[in-house]
Order: C-alpha cells, then sequence, then structure tokens
C-alpha cells in the first residue's frame, strides 16, 4: 500500500528543520522589529536607533537579568508548568545577597559584623534563596498536585512579602565593590562587553545542552508532551518537576544577585513584573504554554525582541503606559499565534 505523496513528505520531514524554521521566523520578527523602529527613528527623531552603538549595548544589558530569568522559566513551560513567583524571588534574593555585601564603610549596615566578606558568600546567599524558592515550589505542586498557577502565586506574594520584611522596606546600599563588579563590563576589541550578558550567555548555552543533550531534557520535555505516558515510561514525575522548579529558583537567585551588583543597592521593590517578561520572552521564541515544545535558542530570540521594543519605545519617545498596552497586546498575540501552530500541528 502506498502512502500519499504529501503525507510522506510531512512524515520524512525532520523535526529539527522544523524546529529551526520557527526559530528563523522569530529572528525575522526580531530584524524586521528593528528595521522598522531605525525607520521611525529617522522620520521622528532625526537619528538612528541602530547606528548608536551605546543604545545597542544597553539593549543587550537589559535584557541580561530578564534572559536569565526566561531560561528557567521555559524550563517550567516546557513542562506544562508555570512560574509566577520568579520576579518576587528576584526581589528577594537580591535584598538577602546584597546585605552580605555591605562595606565596613556604612554606619548602618545590616550586618555589622558581615561586612566586607569575599563576594561568594552574598552570591551563593542569592542562589540559595532561589533554590529554596524553587524547592518550596517543586514540592507543593509534585506533592500536592495543586496547579503550578496557584502554588507560585502564592509564592509570588511570600517572597514579596519576605523582601519587604527583611528590612522593613528600607533599602540595602553601599555593598562592596568587589561584590558590584558582576554588574561592570570589561572590554574586548574596545567594544564593551557587561559580565551580565556574559552570564546570561552562559546560562543560555548550559540549559541548551541540558534539554538538548541529556536525559533531563529528554524527562523535560516528555512530561510537558504526555503526562501519562511519561509516568507508563518509568519516569517519576514528581522527583523531576522539583528538579525543574529547583532549577529555575536557582535562575531567579541568580538574576537577583545580578540585578543587585548593577544598581549596587538593592530594594524589596526589584523585579516587578518581572516574571511576565520571562513568560513572554519565552512565548515569542516559540515556547507553548500547553507545554512539551520550546527551545533556548528561540527564548534568547525572544528575550531580545523585548529588549529592542522596550529601547525602542524609549527612543522614540513614547510613554511607559502605552509600552505595556503594546507590550501586553504582544503577550497575546504571540500566544494565538502558538495556538495556531498547535491547532495546524494536529491537523497535519
Amino acid at each position: 500500500m502506498t502512502t500519499p505523496s504529501g503525507a510522506t513528505a510531512v512524515a520524512n520531514r525532520p523535526a529539527m528543520k522544523r524546529k529551526l524554521g520557527n526559530e528563523m521566523s522569530t529572528a525575522v520578527v526580531l530584524v524586521g522589529i528593528a528595521l522598522v523602529f531605525e525607520i521611525l527613528g529617522w522620520i521622528f527623531v532625526g537619528s538612528s536607533f541602530l547606528g548608536n552603538q551605546q543604545r545597542l549595548s544597553i539593549i543587550i544589558l537589559q535584557v541580561s537579568v530578564i534572559g536569565i530569568l526566561a531560561v528557567g522559566v521555559t524550563q517550567v513551560i516546557i513542562t506544562s508548568g508555570i512560574d509566577l513567583s520568579s520576579g518576587s524571588v528576584i526581589g528577594l534574593a537580591a535584598m538577602v545577597a546584597a546585605s552580605l555585601a555591605q562595606s565596613s564603610t556604612d554606619v548602618r549596615a545590616l550586618y555589622p559584623a558581615l561586612t566586607d566578606l569575599l563576594p561568594i558568600w552574598p552570591i551563593l546567599a542569592g542562589l540559595l534563596v532561589g533554590l529554596l524558592a524553587g524547592l518550596i515550589n517543586g514540592l507543593i505542586i509534585a506533592k500536592t498536585n495543586i496547579p503550578p498557577f496557584i502554588a507560585t502565586l502564592g509564592m509570588m506574594v511570600c517572597a514579596r512579602g519576605v523582601a519587604k520584611w527583611y528590612t522593613l522596606g528600607q533599602p540595602i546600599g553601599l555593598l562592596n565593590p568587589d561584590f558590584t563588579w558582576l554588574g561592570k563590563s570589561f572590554f574586548i576589541l574596545g567594544f564593551p562587553l557587561p559580565l551580565p550578558v556574559v552570564i546570561f550567555i552562559a546560562v543560555a548555552i548550559l540549559s541548551h545542552i541540558a534539554l538538548r543533550y541529556t536525559r533531563y531534557g529528554k524527562f523535560t520535555y516528555a512530561i510537558g508532551a504526555n503526562p501519562q505516558a511519561a509516568r507508563v515510561s518509568g519516569i517519576d514525575i514528581g522527583s523531576h518537576l522539583i528538579k525543574v522548579y529547583a532549577i529555575a529558583g536557582v535562575l531567579s537567585g541568580l538574576a537577583g544577585v545580578v540585578t543587585a551588583a548593577r544598581a549596587a543597592s538593592a530594594q524589596p521593590t526589584m523585579g516587578v513584573a518581572y516574571e511576565l517578561d520571562a513568560i513572554a520572552a519565552a512565548v515569542i521564541g516559540g515556547t507553548s504554554l500547553a507545554g512539551g515544545v520550546g527551545r533556548i535558542t528561540g527564548t534568547v530570540i525572544g528575550t531580545i525582541i523585548l529588549g529592542v521594543i522596550t529601547s525602542g519605545f524609549t527612543f522614540l519617545k513614547i510613554g511607559s503606559y502605552y509600552q505595556e498596552i503594546i507590550k501586553g497586546m504582544i503577550i497575546v498575540v504571540a500566544v494565538i499565534i502558538d495556538q495556531y501552530r498547535r491547532s495546524r500541528k494536529a491537523r497535519v
């Protein structure tokens, strides 16, 4: 019995080619958005959007924290989960890390006996805060079967409250220069390369390798695509979900440490609504909210798209209110496109 030629072509089409095709489409959108801002810049501002090296450096720096966050969120969404707590965890991790990174010159240091510590200690403290938050999220979801939306929503409120309680709402400043070095830039061939960007790139590469080439990645995709089939295959879904949320928590803690280092201070409101930007970056990059589909490379492109849009709006002097409205519309459109892709795949 022969197979129809059209069906054969679809069946034999390499999966990798389809994935790369989606990412190429997203990259084309990125280039198109940048060119639109370039044209509008000459029309309304009288200057180039892409020709300003300082602006491009700022875009890259701005997306680094959201990008670190988005890498963790992407892995959660692939399991058909969600993490609404990541922005609040940034604020809490930043506060804890900054409290252990204060200089002895600060007469109002939170812990006078723990000033001028080596940078490794505040960094580890921030990562530990993120790990603890992620473990709690994962344990609640895995052991109680509470929907991830509710579990992480509770952590979002709780972590923000703890961040405010930690210093009774007061900011933390005068951080040790050895710690704030994490937010600085170094130069390669005369071009400034911020260390947060290096951290973002390293996190993205390691996560891409883990999802693509390890058992961790195979289990993550399997759980998101078909939990029942994954369970029958012998995958311990609960244990794996705890790992995924723990990793997302650690990355949120890392983003908090980087945020505090960049600002050379910390305050409880750091990271507000960052989780929405991270989710938007993942969805724009092709990660399906239904689970089972997503790649870190797509998330990186989606993160850059958000950065270009934000910088472009600022360049055109568009008010922040309008920026939020348009960003919300972008998220909705990205989800609609995801729904269309899944329905078309189902028909095929």
